[in-house]
């Protein structure tokens, strides 16, 4: 049996949705609200879970989401564990690409490959790249058509959310081929603020890190520590460190055993 957590995330969403999962019965949906069919998946109540992995091989683990460090990795240390104490075989854990260690939410994602490295459990990790749907949130286009978000010359080897879902699935369908196993899944064409603009019609003229932190501090609208994982993001791809040149290329692709769907293309839609 596989079973798929974090069903109602935007990445999980996609996953369960998946025409490589129509008609498997074999197949488990677990969340915090279940439906019928369903099992209640709740990272936050680890006493729940053993029960919740019954009779599980294969547990593809979406990370727990965007919180403080301690709450992510208490998150994942209790499905982990579970996960040994029911016989789970293999868990595959969607993380983040090896060129984001910059970023202020990458220490949970490398605590949890450490923990998975060191579990009684057979695992993969798929180091995904930043989606271009999350590109489309941070670096959208004003009311005026201007992309004010601060990325300098920087570029960021986004990846179509879609491609990462689909990628998600086919491991898990097939997961002992793929045991030990830690894939770098990022876009192959780095997309800069210039490409952005032109693909919406726009125009770049981007802003300093100072004045996009004071904007997203003066705005209220994020929580006190989502406002250094924001301005984390945008200085790692200010300096180069997230345009795919740091990590080996191809897994994406591979996987797929297609072309990945460009990411601008994501980017626009997701924008508009």
């Amino acid at each position: 049996m596989l079973l798929i957590t974090g069903a109602t995330g935007a990445l999980g969403r996609l996953v369960t949705s998946s025409p490589l999962l129509a008609d498997r019965s074999d197949v488990v949906v677990g969340t915090r609200s279940p439906g019928p069919g369903q099992r209640r998946v709740d990272f936050d109540d680890p006493a729940s879970l053993d029960s919740s992995f019954a009779g599980v091989h294969t547990l593809l683990m979406i990370s727990a989401g965007a919180a403080e460090d301690d709450v992510v990795i208490a998150r994942h240390e209790a499905v982990i564990s579970a996960a040994e104490q029911a016989g789970v075989r293999h868990l595959v854990y969607t993380s983040l690409s090896g060129d984001g260690d910059h970023l202020t939410y990458a220490l949970a994602h490398r605590w949890t490959e450490r923990r998975l490295r060191a579990s009684s459990l057979e695992w993969t990790v798929l180091r995904n790249g930043l989606y271009a749907e999350f590109l489309a949130a941070v670096a959208a286009p004003g009311v005026d058509g201007t992309i004010a978000a601060p990325l300098g010359d920087g570029r960021l080897a986004a990846v179509a959310r879609e491609d990462l879902a689909e990628v998600a699935v086919r491991v898990a369908l097939d997961a002992s081929a793929h045991a030990g196993r830690t894939y770098e899944l990022v876009g192959e064409e780095a997309l800069g603020g210039a490409e952005l603009a032109a693909a919406v019609d726009g125009s770049y003229e981007p802003a300093t890190l100072e004045a996009t932190r004071a904007a997203i501090s003066g705005a209220g609208q994020a929580l006190p520590f989502q406002v250094p994982m924001l301005l984390s993001t945008y200085s790692a791809i200010r300096a180069g460190f997230l345009d795919g040149t740091g990590v080996p290329g191809g897994d994406l692709r591979r996987l797929l055993t297609r072309d990945p769907r460009p990411a601008l293309e994501a980017y626009a839609k997701a924008v508009r």
